[in-house]
């Protein structure tokens, strides 16, 4: 081939592989989510401290999964994991019967474009709640949650543990965010400061059967030192102190969080 038509056709190929070598790589179905527009401006601002993208890949979550949120709270995760599951899972929220399901559920009707395949289970649960089918669930997740079954006490948090593995398949994750107490503070604080140990929660997951399979400081701030008089909840967003030392504390940022990752053997 004579040089002249050997430069061409190098010429020619190349034109043809540019625009597929600098075009965007398309965005996957949980970038999507993230930056769907029905999620509310106050949740898309917390996205750097709950970091959604790095802690849902964490904990493996695949848009094909059967996924269980327990205590969605006002909805947060639920503006992600709804339109990210629609298509090929399914996603049931689990809140406490009463207020918790009711205030979920005016969420949900809200926008049935986006929420209308979301179903709602009771938890933890109790006479007339409706259950999450035992071992229907390839992930169980819950964010900040596990002090909460602690204030009712030490039995209260196990059985939350308990509930929680028996929703799973063999094999299935459980994905949990809570703020951190260093091992160093004393246990006492977990009554009532909102924190909880590592150990704490790994006790309670283990005596429920989970193995504990792997940990993330994706959620972890360096700067928050964990001794507030009013507890996690004198940090954003919800500043306790109200404006007292209110720019101390936005510059702390939100807790710091221990992101952990269990799983139900096989």
């Amino acid at each position: 081939m004579r040089p002249a038509i050997i430069l061409a056709t190098i010429a020619a190929t190349a034109a043809i592989a540019t625009p597929a070598l600098i075009a965007k790589p398309r965005q996957n179905g949980l970038d999507m989510a993230i930056a769907a527009p029905h999620r509310s401006a106050d949740n898309r601002a917390r996205d750097k401290y709950r970091n959604p993208k790095a802690t849902l890949t964490f904990f493996g979550v695949k848009p094909t999964d059967t996924v269980v949120e327990v205590y969605p709270g006002g909805g947060w995760y639920t503006e992600i994991l709804a339109p990210y599951l629609a298509g090929q899972g399914a996603y049931t929220v689990a809140a406490p019967l009463g207020r918790g399901t009711d205030n979920i559920t005016k969420k949900l009707q809200g926008n049935t474009a986006v929420f209308g395949k979301v179903k709602i289970a009771t938890f933890p649960m109790k006479e007339g709640g409706t259950p999450v089918a035992a071992g229907s669930a390839d992930a169980v997740l819950t964010f900040r949650n596990v002090h909460n079954w602690r204030f009712g006490g030490v039995d209260e948090a196990q059985k939350a543990f308990d509930q929680m593995y028996a929703m799973l398949k063999p094999g299935g994750t459980l994905g949990v965010v809570e703020h951190r107490l260093p091992e160093n503070m004393p246990s006492a604080m977990e009554e009532k400061s909102g924190y909880m140990k590592r150990s704490s929660i790994l006790a309670f997951a283990t005596k429920s059967g989970f193995k504990l399979v792997g940990e993330s400081k994706v959620n972890a701030n360096s700067k928050d030192t964990h001794d507030y008089p009013k507890g996690v909840w004198t940090l954003p967003p919800v500043y306790a102190e109200g404006e007292k030392d209110k720019a101390k504390y936005a510059a702390i940022g939100e807790s710091d969080r221990q992101t952990l990752k269990f799983r139900k053997p096989k």
